[in-house]
């Protein structure tokens, strides 16, 4: 079965702890070329951790989903404020919109980051435009 609005309000276990280090925070403005320096991560980093939380999405057999056939198409960010070196941080993702058209998947989802004393840190939400296989 595909996935289909039925599975909208679906949430994920909460992903393990991830430490935001300095040295993870170092390597990502490298790959991005963020020649900024300090212990505040740039905000795109929360899709580093924000990525772990879509495994249990794409684990989902119910779905049918293949990340090799899903394009990621938008990105928002809601901040309570900035990762930096020291966090440490949990993520669980939710579907919050699924439309159908043909072979073709727009889904919708949210990843609320928050550091593993409670304290709600970012909200991401992605649209993912997904091609089912041709039966």
């Amino acid at each position: 079965m595909p996935i289909t609005p039925e599975h909208v309000g679906r949430r994920y276990p909460v992903t393990k702890p991830y430490l935001v280090s300095q040295a993870k925070i170092d390597e990502f403005r490298m790959a991005v070329g963020d020649r900024t320096t300090g212990p505040q991560a740039p905000g795109t980093f929360a899709m580093v951790i924000g990525a772990l939380a879509w495994d249990g999405l794409f684990a989902d057999a119910e779905l049918g989903l293949g990340l090799h056939r899903t394009m990621h198409a938008d990105q928002r960010f809601a901040w309570s404020r900035q990762l930096r070196a020291g966090d440490e941080i949990n993520a669980v993702l939710v579907v919050d919109k699924v439309r159908n058209r043909g072979n073709v998947d727009m889904i919708t989802v949210t990843v609320e980051l928050s550091t593993t004393d409670g304290e709600q840190v970012c909200t991401a939400t992605s649209t993912l435009i997904h091609t089912r296989e041709e039966a």
